[in-house]
């Protein structure tokens, strides 16, 4: 690829590059670029909020340029203040050395360790005698740090900022001196630790990184970002149907932004799905759609086979079993259709008043939004055996079916 293309494809996704002139002449110097993201082990496992970057950094190795993955080890010890309305409990040594073991083979799951440069920052922080952490932390000033919006908050409403917090994007920072960064990657929350690389590579004599800001995840929850603490997350190492299932509990709303950050389905089709939902197509179906390729990603096709399965069994499972003594609306067939040994389902749907047309059954049916006692109904022109009470569900529409009876 050209200067060009490699920026058009490197800033695809990106909401922020500072900036792209520095980044287009990095680009042209002819040398693979050296690119860092640093990941705090302050849990045990990555999630598919750490997807993101690092689906990033396999576009720049794709690209022929250097990754190098710092596993913060020391900086864990501190806890990033980013984002934090109180200060983060610090872990001991021990906490973070098992928290990290594992990092390095869940991101092999996305990128090439075998062209990775794994570091842990304990490498050289650990080495700092208290004059040259002093020496580092010189270079910055409490005003600059106050400019951070998080700092500024608790400052404002009288909460304790620590001083080690202080530290923090200091040592980030000095991270980049160490590895020599181009550039630095991370979510939006990361933009003043990772300007603040900058100015301690300026102070270095260093040449600056570009920094990248990529967005951030919301959770399950849909309102807040990932997390392991919050419970909003979906694991790498969660099983398949794990997985399946977190993916199909998001909110419609983040289906896009779940397809085009986190799966290899291309550009174009996650627009042609977004058009899609927008002219009224049933979201679950593009939401089946990233449940399977999140876990084709990371577990294979036919581990996403048996997780597509599974969901299917146990959700029918469960509806049947809320909706067996469920108070729904009744719908009484009359004697001509309960006398019959199977009912045109096209006709049973406007009959019911479910829906209005039979072109309105059919794109319901097409959609995969019709059940009848948890069981989907996939042919227009099928008929349907019906029992009394069975449960008929369009939608988020649900009757109860009585038949009339005639002795």
């Amino acid at each position: 690829m050209n200067i060009e293309e490699q920026l058009s494809a490197i800033s695809r996704g990106a909401v922020e590059i500072i900036s792209e002139d520095e980044l287009r002449a990095k680009l042209g110097s002819g040398r693979p670029l050296r690119v860092k993201y640093g990941a705090d082990p302050s849990t045990a496992d990555l999630h598919l909020g750490h997807s993101v970057p690092l689906r990033k950094l396999r576009q720049f190795q794709e690209l022929g340029h250097q990754v190098v993955f710092i596993i913060g080890d020391f900086t864990g010890r501190i806890g990033d203040p980013s984002g934090r309305s109180t200060t983060r409990p610090q872990l001991s040594p021990g906490e973070v050395r098992a928290n990290a073991k594992t990092y390095a083979e869940q991101a092999g799951k996305i990128l090439d360790m075998g062209k990775v440069e794994v570091r842990y920052n304990s490498e050289w922080c650990d080495k700092l005698s208290f004059h040259e952490a002093l020496q580092i932390a010189s270079r910055s000033t409490v005003a600059r740090m106050l400019e951070r919006d998080d700092f500024a908050k608790r400052y404002a409403e009288g909460r304790p900022i620590g001083i080690h917090e202080l530290f923090y994007p200091i040592i980030q920072g000095y991270d980049s001196v160490v590895v020599k960064a181009d550039v630095e990657i991370g979510g939006t929350d990361q933009k003043f630790n990772m300007l603040a690389g900058r100015d301690v590579q300026r102070d270095f004599g260093q040449e600056q990184q570009v920094v990248m800001t990529l967005p951030l995840l919301e959770g399950t929850d849909g309102k807040q970002k990932m997390s392991k603490s919050l419970g909003n997350y979906i694991g790498l190492t969660d099983s398949p149907e794990d997985k399946f299932g977190k993916a199909m509990s998001i909110p419609d709303e983040l289906i896009i932004k779940y397809l085009e950050l986190t799966t290899d389905v291309p550009h174009e089709v996650v627009v042609e799905m977004a058009d899609a939902m927008q002219a009224g197509e049933n979201p679950m179906l593009f939401k089946r759609r990233l449940a399977g390729e999140l876990v084709k990603i990371y577990d294979g096709e036919a581990a996403a086979a048996r997780a597509d399965q599974h969901f299917d069994a146990l959700f029918v499972q469960r509806s049947k079993e809320a909706l067996e003594g469920a108070d729904l609306p009744e719908f009484v067939l009359p004697a001509e259709i309960s006398g019959q040994e199977g009912i045109p389902v096209l006709h049973l749907l406007t009959a019911s008043g479910l829906c209005k047309t039979r072109s309105g059954a059919r794109r319901m049916i097409r959609q995969g939004a019709v059940t009848l006692d948890g069981v989907s109904v996939d042919d227009e022109g099928s008929s349907l055996s019906l029992v009394d009470g069975a449960v008929l569900k369009v939608g988020r529409r649900v009757i109860r079916l009585r038949l009339l009876y005639i002795v």
